[in-house]
């Protein structure tokens, strides 16, 4: 069996000599308790010795990550390949599985292999001769700060931890001033309500209540300093009618202390901010130049860092921030977001809401290009961050100036390209709809119908009877009566047409014609 060991200096291939002692695990610490012993177990076959700390930081960066470097390969090839029939020890199980893949040699890993590798280790500096402990413990610290400089993106100065933890910090100052105003603000209301809506600084308020103390103290307390000379006469005049409970010493005293921390923790996020707006501008210029210095601290934050962001698509920079309202709208199978955390970004923030879209993607696709130029660029001038800029103010200058020319009327090519869009008329709304049931039932219909024939075939009874009734009088009363009756239905058939006027000359003339006609006629049945 041979056994591949990784130091700081280069790579040892050693040779089993006895393998029954693996079988007992236990008790395989106790052979290498002396380089006398540990030789007797394991016996150094070769060693490739790195030539400088470059590739010794090239060899550990790919073991880190599972792979084979090009250093180890050779190794491989030129010694473990001559004996293929035997087995290589390895001690981390993801690079032997890609060391069988590529190399087709058998690997194992076991914990009898790790406490074998644990002996070699203790007793490195027997077992690999050639090397003097001063040289080897050098090159181990070179190894160490190399790979930590690499683990640390390549420089000291491109530390995107410091802005993560930056602006991480900064929201959660911005939700404990929040906290702390309002608590102050309610507290000192109970004394003097009326200042609250007066002063609306949140900052100048909580330094006028440091100022004034008790609310009988401002009318002999200056806040020139503090307020303008309007708000200052008003405060005045509030605090003489002021509706607000009597507090005591104590109480102000506390409201105090509280104005206290406010006031500091107001400088001290001012101070914070100024640090993030030089750190970004440090590390990455041009994405700043770009979305400004909130929005891609918050990038990079979102991602975890700038080389975890330049990985990203512009696609997904566009969205990064809306994850909830993208799967959201994948599940509905509705409209995807459009923007994330990108939509804060001033150049999306100055557009009209039907370019919003627009420009959100535009900024995303050059936002990339700046992101992957600050990360993996050696240069750390912004030129390129003021050029895409530009570029998208005069895309922005030209959409909005579209808008523009097509409402005033001209433009009319670009206006017959458009999509048309249907617009829709003002209706009102109808209360008929709103009930399905018919407004009168079949059978109160039915019941009135009957109801109307039934009256109708009454009043034709009435009316019958009333005939025979008048009949009957005729033939009983005398003939002077008759006439007399006769005169009164005359004058009352006279007065009832003299009430009724005709309403159009039109029939006046059609009655006098029909009279005419009928007096003609009768003049010829006489004459005939």
């Amino acid at each position: 069996m041979l056994v591949l060991f990784e130091t700081a200096a280069g790579y040892a291939i050693f040779k089993v000599l006895n393998e029954k002692k693996l079988q007992e695990v236990d008790k395989l610490w106790e052979e290498f308790q002396t380089p006398e012993r540990a030789n007797k177990i394991v016996k150094l076959k070769h060693f490739e010795k790195f030539q400088d700390t470059t590739e010794a930081l090239a060899a550990a960066t790919a073991l880190v990550e599972g792979k084979i470097g090009k250093s180890l390969k050779k190794v491989l090839k030129r010694v473990v390949a001559k004996e293929a029939h035997e087995q290589l020890a390895i001690s981390d199980a993801k690079l032997g599985g890609v060391i069988k893949d590529k190399l087709n040699l058998s690997c194992v890993h076991s914990p009898a292999v790790a406490e074998l590798m644990r002996g070699i280790r203790n007793q490195m500096e027997g077992l690999i001769t050639g090397l003097p402990p001063r040289e080897m413990s050098a090159m181990a610290l070179g190894l160490a700060h190399s790979l930590s400089r690499y683990k640390l993106k390549f420089s000291p100065d491109k530390v995107d931890t410091m802005i993560v933890q930056a602006i991480s910090l900064l929201d959660d100052l911005d939700k404990e001033l929040n906290n702390y105003i309002m608590r102050c603000r309610e507290w000192y209301g109970w004394h003097f309500p009326e200042l609250g809506k007066i002063i609306t600084d949140n900052l100048a308020y909580c330094k006028a209540i440091r100022k004034i103390g008790a609310r009988t103290n401002v009318a002999s307390t200056d806040l020139s300093d503090i307020l303008p000379e309007e708000v200052e006469g008003e405060v005045k005049t509030a605090a003489e009618i002021s509706m607000g409970t009597e507090v005591s010493e104590e109480d102000i005293a506390n409201i105090s202390h509280l104005c206290d921390q406010v006031i500091e923790i107001s400088e001290y996020r001012a101070q914070l901010y100024d640090y993030l707006k030089n750190r970004m501008m440090a590390i990455a210029p041009n994405l700043t130049i770009m979305v400004g210095e909130l929005v891609g601290a918050r990038l990079i934050s979102h991602a975890g860092s700038l080389l975890n962001l330049a990985k990203h698509p512009a696609s997904t920079v566009q969205i990064l921030g809306a994850e909830k309202a993208l799967f959201r709208a994948l599940k509905t199978r509705r409209d995807t977001p459009k923007y994330g955390l990108i939509y804060h970004a001033s150049l999306v923030g100055q557009t009209t809401p039907k370019n919003k879209g627009k420009i959100s993607r535009m900024l995303a696709a050059k936002a990339a290009l700046a992101i992957r130029y600050d990360a993996l660029g050696d240069d750390t001038n912004a030129e390129m961050g003021t050029e895409n800029r530009a570029k998208l103010e005069a895309r922005l200058r030209h959409l909005e100036d579209r808008g523009i020319r097509k409402i005033s009327g001209t433009g009319k090519a670009l206006a017959r390209a458009e999509k048309y869009q249907h617009k829709s008329e003002v209706k009102f709304y109808d209360p008929s709809g709103d009930s399905t049931l018919p407004s009168v039932s079949k059978k109160r219909k039915f019941e009135e119908e009957e109801e109307e024939e039934a009256g109708e075939v009454k009043a034709k009874k009435a009316k019958e009877s009333v005939l025979e009734e008048a009949a009957e009088t005729e033939v009983s009363e005398p003939p002077k009566k008759k006439k007399k009756k006769e005169k009164k239905k005359q004058q009352q058939e006279e007065e009832e047409a003299a009430e009724e006027e005709p309403s159009t000359s039109m029939a006046v003339e059609e009655k006098t014609e029909k009279k005419k006609k009928k007096k003609k006629k009768v003049k010829e049945e006489e004459e005939d």
